[in-house]
């Protein structure tokens, strides 16, 4: 059975963008990428609200790596990361996907998601907060992933769900040069 993994990256007051939208403030370094894309080779999956899939759909058309014996940027590495997962777009609003290996989903499923889980033979990567809010109460993130970003935005779009109430375990934590920390927790429902 896979583990369904959150990872996002916020500000230190907990918002993934600002008041206006902008999360530009977010953009990693190489240090970061690399480590970024060390975690994606786990994942098989992405699951992805329509307005993070509109963001990520960048890396299907992006330079991905040609040649794997030749030195790459962190970018190329994460093109070829994203395009060779398959991708679940969950979205009542968007008409239809741009991206190959992905499918679109109307509604969000907690017993869809339950059967991805235990058919998947690599971890589940999902991403965008208001999605993993859903798959947070109903119990199906089993691990959460943040990277805390030395910026504090005052407001925008919180990381985790206003309401939610969730033991977690410390499993690993990570400092950056660039003074972003990585922690991940496991989740004890």
């Amino acid at each position: 059975m896979a583990n369904l993994i959150y990872t996002a990256i916020t500000s230190l007051d907990g918002y993934v963008a600002d008041e206006t939208g902008n999360f530009d403030w977010a953009a990693p370094d190489d240090e970061l990428h690399g480590f970024v894309n060390d975690l994606e080779r786990q994942h098989g999956t992405y699951l992805y609200g329509r307005r993070l899939y509109e963001v990520m759909v960048y890396w299907e058309t992006a330079p991905g790596v040609d040649n794997p014996d030749q030195q790459h940027s962190v970018e190329e590495d994460y093109a070829t990361l994203w395009r060779a997962a398959d991708k679940v777009v969950f979205s009542t609003t968007l008409a239809g996907v741009s991206s190959t290996r992905t499918r679109l989903e109307r509604d969000f499923d907690a017993d869809t998601v339950r059967a991805l889980k235990i058919s998947a033979e690599r971890d589940i990567s999902i991403g965008g907060p208001t999605l993993a809010g859903q798959a947070l109460k109903t119990g199906l993130v089993d691990e959460v992933r943040l990277f805390l970003t030395p910026v504090v935005v005052g407001g925008g779009t919180q990381a985790l769900p206003a309401g939610l109430r969730l033991n977690l375990e410390l499993l690993d934590e990570h400092r950056f040069g660039s003074g972003v920390v990585y922690l991940r927790y496991g989740a004890a429902y």
